[in-house]
């Protein structure tokens, strides 16, 4: 139960980082409270790897790193909540 909590947190997350990207390629009110709260709960963990990977011509190629990562720290959690609660 736990590890399905947690799982669906980390979807959940993913979620808002896909709508968040696509929401970039199209003109919205920045200011809107949906946007601003996508924005406070995503740049932060984006701008981790936006740090180490510049952009190339107008692609941003580090979403798709954080994506990878975010998925590593899943598995890595849910594997040892697994191994700690005996099992899922």
């Amino acid at each position: 139960m736990l590890i399905d909590f947690i799982d669906t947190l980390f979807k959940v997350y993913s979620w808002m980082l896909i709508i968040y990207i696509l929401l970039s390629w199209f003109p919205v009110n920045r200011y809107h409270p949906a946007v601003r709260l996508l924005r406070d709960m995503t740049e932060p963990y984006l701008d981790l790897f936006r740090r180490f990977i510049p952009p190339v011509g107008m692609v941003d190629f580090s979403p798709i790193i954080a994506f990878f990562v975010l998925d590593l720290i899943r598995r890595g959690v849910l594997s040892f909540l697994s191994r700690m609660l005996g099992g899922y």
